[in-house]
This record gives C-alpha cells, sequence and structure tokens, in this order.
C-alpha cells in the first residue's frame, strides 16, 4: 500500500502512438499477448491523453491499495499506478475470469496490503492453495521481472494468519453453527427445497421457538419434524397451517442424504462467534483467517450457504459505523456462483439485503467467480470495485457472456471486447469507486505479485498453526447438551409410561372385575345344604304362629313400659 504518487510521466517522455487495438502478441515486455487500445485512437496521435486521463483517476489522496501498472496499447507504463482507495474497500467488489487467469493470486495481493494496513480479512480456500500467505514468497526471475514491470518493490513477507475448517472436517479450526442460527431460509438453500418446503420448514422452525426446543444439530431438527406428523403432534400446528406428511417426508428425506454428505459435523456446539474474524496480530496488522475447504469440495451448496451464513451471522452481530478510513473486515466469497445457483427468491432477497447493507457495518464483500453474469443483477449493482481477468470465447455461451460482461463496465478508451479475450495471466481490467464515490476510469493494468508464497505450506506447518491457536482449544472439540431431541425423547419416554401403567392398571381393574363376576356366577350356581332340625322347627307353621302371639303380647309390654303406663294388679 502506498499513498498518492504524481500518476503523470515525465515531461520528455510521451506514451507509445499508435491506439488501434493490436492483435496481440509482446510489447515492452509484457507477458501473454496483452491486447490494449482504444476505440477512438485510429485517428492518430500519442497515447499521452487517454493514458494521462486514465492514470488521473486512480491519483488518489488517502491510503490506497497498489493493485499494477496501467497497460496501454500493449505497454506497461510502470510511472502510471492502478489503486483502489483503501476507505472504499467496504463498497463491496468483484473479481472474475476464467480458470487460470490469476484470480486467486489477486485476492493475496489485496489481502497482503489490507492486513498490512491493519484490516482483518476473511479467504474461502476451495483449492487449498492460499494457505501460503502465511509464508514468505519464495524470489525468482518471473517474480523479479513482474516487479520491474510494475515498479513493485518486492520483498518476502508472511502475514498473520488463522486456519479454519468446516465442523473439523479437514484441517482448521472447527467452525460450527447451530441450526436455529443457520436459519430455515439458509437451510432450505442446502436442501433444495422447493417454496412450499422452505415456508413449511420456516413453520417448523417457528414453532421449535415458541416451544423453547432449541434446534442445535440435525437430529434435533429432525426430531420436531417427525414429532409434529405423529398423532400425538398433529395438533400442534393445526391451528397456523399443519404440517403435511408428505411434506414432512420431503424434509427428513434431505436432512438424510444431507447427513449423509458429512453435514452433522457442521450443526452444533461450540458455536463459533464470528467476532473472532475481526481480530489484529500483536504488531497491528490485520488476521488473515483462512478457511481450508479442499476437504470438502465436492459438497458446493454446502460450503458455499454457510460463508453466507458467515457474513449474515456478521451482519446480524456488527453495530451500524457508516462510512469507515478503512473496513473493519473485508470477505471474499471464493466460487461465488456456487451460491447463486438454484437458489430460491427469499434466499436472493436474503443475500441481497445482506451485501446491501452490511456496507454500513464496516465489512466489504468481494465476490470471486468467472463472469459477472454468475452474480444476480440486484447484487451485482452493489459491486464498486472490479478486477476483470482474461474470459474467454470459444464457444457461443462463451461470446454472449462476454459481450454481457461489457455491457456491466463504464465507458472505456479501450475495446474491451478485444481485450478482455487477449489479457495475459496476471493481468485484468480494473474500475473501482474514488475516493468521492464516483466510478474510475476503466484501466487495463498488469498486476502486482504477491509478496507471500504463491502456493500451500506444507501439511505440517499447517497443523502446527493450527494447533498452536489459542482458538483451538476453545473449539474443537463439540458438545452435545439437552436441545430438542434429547427433550422430545424424554416427554415421549415418559408418555410411553404414562401409557403403560395406565394400560395395566386398566388390565388390573378389569381382571379383578372379571374375578368379581366369577366368584359371584359360583355363589349362584352352588347347591343348597340339607335344613337343620332347628332350622325346620323355626321354619314350621305352627313356629311361626307361636312367634307372632308371643311377639304381640311383648310389644304391648314393651309398650307400656316406654310410654310410663303401668298394669293393674289383680
Amino acid at each position: 500500500m502506498s499513498e498518492s504518487t504524481d500518476p503523470a510521466l515525465p515531461a520528455d517522455r510521451t506514451d507509445p502512438p499508435g491506439l488501434a487495438v493490436p492483435t496481440g502478441g509482446t510489447a515492452g515486455g509484457t507477458a501473454g499477448g496483452t491486447a490494449g487500445g482504444a476505440t477512438g485512437g485510429a485517428t492518430g496521435g500519442t497515447a499521452a491523453g487517454p493514458a494521462a486521463e486514465i492514470a488521473a483517476g486512480y491519483a488518489f489522496t488517502g491510503p490506497a491499495l497498489d493493485l499494477g501498472a496501467l497497460l496501454w496499447d500493449g505497454v506497461c507504463l510502470p510511472d502510471r499506478q492502478i489503486r483502489i482507495p483503501l476507505a472504499m474497500l467496504n463498497r463491496h467488489g468483484l473479481v472474475a475470469g476464467a480458470t487460470g487467469t490469476g484470480k486467486t493470486k489477486t485476492l493475496q495481493l489485496i489481502a497482503e496490503q489490507l492486513s498490512a494496513s491493519g484490516v482483518p480479512v476473511f479467504l474461502a480456500d476451495i483449492k487449498g492453495d492460499i494457505s501460503g500467505i502465511s509464508a514468505p514468497g519464495t524470489p525468482g526471475g518471473r517474480i523479479d521481472e513482474r516487479a520491474r514491470d510494475v515498479a513493485q518493490s518486492w520483498e518476502p513477507t508472511g502475514y498473520p494468519c488463522a486456519f479454519y475448517s468446516l465442523g473439523g472436517i479437514g484441517p482448521g479450526i472447527p467452525l460450527r453453527s447451530t441450526v436455529t442460527s443457520f436459519g430455515p431460509v439458509l437451510l432450505s438453500k442446502v436442501l433444495q427445497l422447493n417454496q412450499t418446503q422452505e415456508q413449511s420448514l420456516g413453520l417448523i422452525f417457528h414453532y421449535a421457538d415458541t416451544k423453547g426446543l432449541e434446534l442445535i444439530d440435525l437430529k434435533d431438527l429432525r426430531a420436531v419434524v417427525a414429532f409434529l406428523v405423529s398423532d400425538q403432534g398433529k395438533p400442534e400446528l393445526k391451528g397456523i397451517g399443519g404440517l403435511s406428511t408428505v411434506t414432512a417426508g420431503v424434509i427428513l428425506r434431505s436432512l438424510t442424504a444431507f447427513e449423509q454428505q458429512g453435514a452433522s459435523e457442521f450443526f452444533g456446539e461450540p458455536e463459533f462467534d464470528t467476532s473472532e474474524f475481526l481480530r489484529t496480530a500483536a504488531d497491528g496488522r490485520g488476521l488473515v483467517s483462512v478457511l481450508e475447504l479442499p476437504a470438502v469440495q465436492d459438497k458446493p451448496q454446502l460450503f458455499s450457504t454457510f460463508l453466507m451464513w458467515l457474513l449474515a451471522d456478521l451482519y446480524n452481530d456488527l453495530p451500524e459505523v457508516g462510512d469507515l478510513d478503512k473496513p473493519k473486515l473485508v470477505f471474499f466469497f471464493d466460487e461465488a456462483h456456487l451460491l447463486f445457483n438454484g437458489a430460491s427468491k427469499a434466499f436472493l432477497a436474503s443475500i441481497t439485503q445482506t451485501v446491501r447493507l452490511i456496507r454500513s457495518k464496516g465489512v466489504g464483500v468481494f465476490f470471486v467467480t468467472q463472469t459477472p453474469k454468475d452474480v444476480p443483477a440486484d447484487v451485482l449493482a452493489q459491486l464498486g470495485n472490479r478486477v476483470q481477468h482474461a474470459l474467454r470465447a470459444f464457444t457461443p455461451d462463451d461470446a454472449k457472456a462476454l459481450k454481457a460482461t461489457v455491457r456491466t463496465f463504464p465507458n472505456s478508451a479501450y475495446d474491451l471486447e478485444e481485450l478482455l479475450t487477449g489479457l495475459g495471466t496476471g493481468e485484468a481490467v480494473v474500475t473501482v469507486l474514488s475516493e468521492k464515490g464516483a466510478p474510475t476510469p476503466v484501466a487495463a493494468t498488469r498486476l502486482r505479485a504477491p509478496q507471500s508464497l504463491m502456493g500451500p505450506v506444507a501439511a505440517a506447518d499447517l497443523e502446527q498453526a493450527v494447533k498452536s491457536s489459542l482458538l483451538w482449544s476453545r473449539y474443537a472439540e463439540p458438545i452435545d447438551r439437552e436441545s430438542a431431541y434429547e427433550k422430545i425423547t424424554a416427554e415421549q419416554a415418559a408418555a410411553e409410561a404414562r401409557a403403560e401403567a395406565a394400560a395395566a392398571a386398566a388390565d388390573a381393574e378389569k381382571e379383578a372385575a372379571a374375578a368379581e363376576k366369577e366368584a359371584a356366577r359360583a355363589a349362584r350356581s352352588a347347591p343348597k345344604p340339607d335344613p337343620s332340625l332347628a332350622e325346620q322347627v323355626v321354619g314350621s307353621g305352627l313356629f311361626r304362629s307361636l312367634a307372632r302371639s308371643i311377639g304381640t303380647q311383648l310389644g304391648r309390654e314393651i309398650s307400656r313400659s316406654v310410654f310410663g303406663t303401668a298394669r293393674k294388679r289383680r
């Protein structure tokens, strides 16, 4: 990074003549057959006017990152530097280009200078070749030549790094999210649900929130879905639409497929605190957080959506700060086209809102992909800084993409269709936002070489860096505490126990009633014994008549005694 320099050439020097678009080849030490030129230069004259005007657009007064030197008419002009104002890095950006054109090295170059300026950086390492940013680069003839071409003072330098992995798969400090934090919109994207299924998943999340059922890992979500379509759980959602058995089945099958890809590792606790990405090293340089993704290259939707969660979580947690002298964090979103493939309207709306508003929280986002058409128009409109590497036009689709890319640039002195197909490796077309927020002129640029190692570090060095981090002990071991799965399982076990006890009591009552009924039946059917002599006398008619006579006389005697009358004496 450097302060402003005078972009003008010395008074006795002019740019090479001839503004017609060249057909290729090398000129002035350029590499890769750079194509340049201007549409209006066919009339002759020198390039001093257009080149000077372009360079003047990059003469910033405040701190800026140095990208490289201007290319004009196939010649590299080291006195005319192309730069990005540090304060404009939170206005987001796009790094695009065909495979092998140098996009990864561009990320590395920008990340190095941000770190040197005290700005933390987040990088997604899809192929495993960005870990070298932690180690000094290796000098060589090609680097020396590049440094001379662009007037770069190249020194091998390593930068402070922290390495992460998704859920501990591969080397790095494990990054985990709870299912609740991930949310139904992002999860629907990963599970490839349609709109109706996405809405049903949102209903499931709503129910879990209202009932205090914490969705921490995937088995929690599975338990809630299964409960809501059970006989016991069906009435729970009846008043707000319910959950169809068919939709629940689709969600459960999608979860099963998701788990078979190893996704269970990514959801759980301890949940990663994304504020860790905002740290600086002891020497004041910004910490470069590198997410190692080679182990999950075959799960593109997973890691791209997980990156979106990281960005959304930062957006939710950070306070509003407005425009700063430098960003609080710059987030590079590699393989960005994977994020948007098959995305629902709700998902795209969420991305657009996050990108639009996170600027005011001091975070800049750079999307890295092959062509600008990979990024939805609403998102692309938010990206003020552009570094466009070479494009290919081998097929009709390639040609169409090339024309679409050209239309996304401001009016230019270059023939961009010709230029973009002739750029060499490490060269790009650049336009950024000036310190006043206005787009700078389009500039073909030979980019500087990164000062760190352009390749991966040794596996042993990477492991040592991971294990020595203070965050390793905090996040390495997973925690499985009581959540929705345990609560629903316990409730179902208790309900089953109560049902079994009630059934046992009912069975016991039935058995007792049956025994009593049987005893009564036996008593009725038993033969009566012959009466005894006393019973026969008592039961005779003479005895009953005598008893009535005695009873009557005795009753009179008692009545008198009770009411106070006395018998007469004779």
